[in-house]
């Protein structure tokens, strides 16, 4: 990467008294004027843990994180489609470990991308409207979940191709599906959210003799005999507006409304009542200036921290080992003041967050200890400015 220079403000986010965690800003990239959408570190396999895939417009862009603070581009897939606009991408990985991209937008088609051979390695056509997220099963990193306007989840093999579940319908959602979220542990669960206020446990373990035929089916795929899947396990409204992110935290969930805040609840399921189980919130954290729809947060592998953007430029870092709850840190620089959609925790870690922001420039935020702390702002303030490569 070349060399840039940025203004006089420190590089050193600003601090709480109990942080153990600090941050400078070492990098960004400026991919052009196309809002970004998605930005997402490999969580699949550990030999890629430092790559990372930014989505937005028409283009798919795969990144390295070098030790020193830079930033190697390895791969750019633009797609056919110039009217297309991707959302969302997620790392996966064929049976045999070879790595894969996935990736969902304006057109609902989704795109299988072979990193090795930079091929389209499958186009999954099934949604009728925009996708909104795709989320990798940790446990069978052939699966994927995409969420969609149409009001469906859809359960995809990307190695065959096949859509094997699709979940709406009856007790389904009633308006825009934006995030969903496999759980760590139970392959069987996941959760969605969407635009009519709701959260929503499924369970796959009665159709899970059709996950498995997923993966020594020969015939073409548009011959599976995909199963509907109308009842959740839970339906909660925790909020009172948009929810636009979810994800598993052990067995609770974090959830983001447009209310200026996240919150951490405990889905507490009535068996065979789907609608009358309860929910017990238990921390919050408040987000200021994020009270638009599609600002997504993000937590590492092991749920140490949890990362979110804001309308302006900022970003906002939690401690998720703690409570109550305890804002370890608030990443800010005078150059970034447009909307973070989404941050990147890298996962082996949490030294590094990427935030993918609307004026398509991605930042990158390593952890140093306090010793550097005290070095790098003594050099703002003799030389006025800084120099990251």
């Amino acid at each position: 990467m070349s060399k840039i220079t940025l203004g006089n403000e420190s590089l050193v986010g600003s601090l709480t008294p109990s942080n153990k965690k600090s941050y400078k800003l070492t990098n960004k990239i400026q991919e052009g004027k196309i809002p970004l959408y998605s930005v997402a570190f490999n969580f699949i396999d550990a030999r890629f843990f430092t790559c990372f895939v930014s989505a937005g417009g028409n283009g798919i862009n795969l990144y390295n994180c070098l030790e020193d603070g830079s930033i190697s581009s390895l791969y750019a897939f633009a797609d056919e489609d110039k009217e297309e606009s991707f959302n969302t991408a997620s790392w996966v990985c064929g049976v045999e470990g070879n790595p894969f991209v996935v990736s969902g937008g304006e057109n609902g088609i989704i795109r299988v991308i072979d990193v090795n051979n930079q091929k389209i390695h499958k186009s999954l056509v099934g949604h009728r409207d925009l996708v909104n997220e795709i989320r990798t099963q940790p446990l069978k990193p052939q699966l994927v979940l995409s969420a969609s306007k149409d009001e469906s989840v859809r359960l995809w093999n990307v190695e065959t191709g096949i859509c094997i579940l699709i979940f709406a319908g009856t007790a389904g959602h009633r308006y825009e599906v934006v995030s969903v979220d496999f759980h760590p542990l139970d392959e069987h669960r996941f959760i969605n959210c969407g635009l009519d206020t709701t959260i929503k446990i499924w369970s796959m373990k009665e159709f899970w003799t059709y996950v498995e035929k997923s993966f020594t089916w020969k015939d073409d795929p548009s011959k599976f005999p995909t199963k509907f899947v109308e009842l959740p396990v839970f339906t909660a409204s925790v909020h009172t507006d948009f929810v636009d992110c979810n994800r598993w935290v052990g067995d609770f969930i974090l959830s983001k409304s447009v209310e200026n805040e996240i919150q951490l609840w405990e889905p507490i399921l009535k068996e065979n009542f789907p609608e009358e189980g309860t929910s017990d919130v238990l921390l919050k954290y408040p987000i200021p200036n994020c009270n638009l729809w599609f600002i997504k947060f993000s937590c590492d592998l092991f749920l140490n921290y949890l990362s979110i953007g804001n309308q302006e430029g900022k970003i906002y870092v939690w401690d998720l080992k703690s409570c109550p709850s305890v804002l370890v840190i608030v990443l800010s620089h005078n150059e970034s003041n447009s909307l973070i959609r989404q941050t990147a925790t890298q996962n082996k870690n949490s030294n590094t967050i990427l935030a993918a922001s609307e004026d398509g420039t991605i930042w990158r935020w390593d952890a140093i200890d306090k010793e550097q702390v005290v070095t790098v702002e003594a050099k703002g303030k003799r030389k006025g400015k800084a120099q990251l490569k």
